[in-house]
């Protein structure tokens, strides 16, 4: 893979390419089978509403990346990222920060500004990269950002545009 990397927003038939992207990693285990439904509206998160979306992060053809989030009234939240996942070859390169800065977009757009975030307390990636981004603990298992619209303008992520995003 050349490396150059586009984003645009994903829907469920993407779903087989980002079981795929994700099943190449061992150390992942599989991709949540009900994405699909939940990209199609029929699968329902605890406190999720209706607006939802995903957005996927290509190399060449192939997915390398996904995130989805949806409105919800979890914690208190208008926003919840719901799934995140970066192929290992494409971590530390930005990608994920893109992936959310898309999300992030999508939110603030929609009015929605404070959002959550399950986080997998078994990666040893996942709370710092959230804390970098300027989420906060509301438990062991859940981070919040009062502004989700905050990392728009982060330095390490450059403008507040998308990156290179196109409709599928």
């Amino acid at each position: 893979m050349s490396g150059d990397l586009r984003y645009r927003e994903a829907n469920s038939s993407d779903v087989p390419a980002m079981e795929r992207c994700r099943a190449a990693d061992d150390a992942a285990g599989p991709a949540d089978a009900r994405m699909a439904a939940y990209l199609d509206g029929k699968h329902h998160p605890q406190k999720a509403l209706g607006p939802r979306t995903a957005f996927v992060a290509i190399a060449d053809e192939d997915v390398v990346g996904y995130i989805a989030g949806h409105a919800t009234m979890r914690h208190g939240c208008a926003g919840e990222v719901q799934y995140l996942y970066v192929a290992p070859a494409f971590r530390r390169r930005g990608v994920a920060g893109k992936l959310l800065r898309c999300l992030a977009t999508w939110f603030t757009d929609r009015g929605i500004h404070r959002a959550c975030v399950n986080v997998d307390v078994e990666s040893e990636g996942a709370a710092p990269f959230y804390r970098q981004l300027g989420a906060v603990p509301l438990n062991q298992h859940w981070y919040i950002w009062e502004d989700i619209g905050q990392i728009l303008a982060r330095e390490n992520l450059g403008s507040t545009r998308l990156p290179d995003i196109s409709k599928p």
